[in-house]
């Protein structure tokens, strides 16, 4: 399989894509043989280049790969068996180990629920990405590389990943903020199906999503206070001008959560006070048929000396006490409702 074709498979090394960037930050694609003569070969362009290879973490021959072609740190191979997703940074000399955590590219559902892990090694020469499952950030960034953007250096990429990553999000706040306004607007004209499992299941989605990222921006704000020395300032400055930009991203899903919250209680408040009117209709109905029902039974009790029972206007004087009783008990009963 072509790696650097739109499929998201891999060739026989586990290599997804590969690009090799030239001084001037243009890339070409470029496969696994032809990547590993790169690494091993110390006379060719590799002291005026750098490589992006991105690889699937399912192949049974990424890691294998990994340790034939490349010098890279134990503290990377352990990342990619961990089950724990914690989004941490460490520098493991002369690189950096970053286990970052992104939205699935899924075709068939774009469930934004569905979150998977992105471990990255970077050095200045050398930017290794693995993923098990495919990933929107990383599928754009990809697309950008094709596209002609030029990248003067691996963490370039990441930056750009970082954006990107941030887009997504920002995308996903945005669905989510649309969905909410819709039902907000069917509450508050009177036409909203009072089924709040929907807006549970967003705010579930988001506080996923946040509980997973929001560790990010410390990660890296730590990673920028003692930045290794072959980070350009240039670069350091747009990696914090992209952190901080996530930084507002994940406050704005702190806010649609609480706007959610807030939607939930005010639809909970309705439902409760649909439930007392309700039970309210139900009591005044119940009021109401107590005295028919208590004179009814009385008076149809087939025993001797029922009263008014031979009177040629008994039933209109039962009738007449029954309807002063009613008018009674329902009077009561609306006038402390009133209130």
């Amino acid at each position: 399989m072509d790696p650097t074709s739109g499929s998201y498979g891999a060739d026989r090394s586990g290599v997804v894509c590969g690009f090799l960037f030239t001084p001037d930050g243009r890339a070409r694609p470029i496969e696994s043989a032809e990547a590993s003569v790169w690494l091993h070969d110390a006379t060719t362009e590799r002291g005026r280049g750098f490589i992006w290879l991105h690889f699937n973490a399912a192949h049974a021959a990424t890691e294998r790969w990994l340790r034939a072609h490349l010098e890279l740190s134990e503290t990377f191979f352990e990342a990619l068996h961990e089950s724990s997703r914690s989004t941490r940074i460490e520098y493991a000399d002369p690189s950096l180990i970053a286990i970052l955590n992104d939205v699935i590219y899924d075709f068939l559902s774009m469930d934004s629920s569905k979150v998977s892990t992105l471990c990255l090694s970077i050095d200045p020469r050398v930017l290794i990405s693995v993923r098990r499952q495919p990933l929107r950030s990383v599928d754009r960034l990809r697309t950008a590389v094709k596209g002609g953007e030029t990248f003067a250096s691996p963490l370039a990429l990441v930056i750009h990943l970082l954006r990107d990553q941030a887009d997504v999000l920002v995308q996903i706040v945005r669905s989510t903020s649309a969905k909410v306004d819709d039902i907000e607007d069917s509450f508050l004209s009177g036409r909203l199906e009072l089924k709040r499992a929907g807006l549970g299941s967003l705010r579930r989605d988001l506080v996923r999503l946040q509980r997973l990222l929001a560790p990010e921006p410390g990660a890296l704000f730590r990673l920028l206070n003692h930045p290794p020395v072959w980070i350009e300032p240039h670069d350091a400055q747009e990696l914090r001008q992209s952190t901080e930009e996530f930084s507002v991203v994940l406050g704005d899903m702190t806010g649609l959560q609480e706007r959610i919250k807030l939607l939930q209680e005010e639809i909970a408040t309705r439902v409760s006070e649909q439930t007392n009117r309700s039970v309210f209709v139900l009591t005044a109905v119940t009021v109401l048929a107590l005295p028919i029902n208590m004179i009814a039974g009385l008076f149809g009790m087939n025993v001797g000396g029922v009263p008014l029972a031979q009177h040629s206007y008994g039933f209109w004087i039962v009738l007449a006490v029954v309807g002063t009783f009613t008018v009674a008990a329902g009077w009561i009963a609306f006038r402390k409702r009133r209130p």
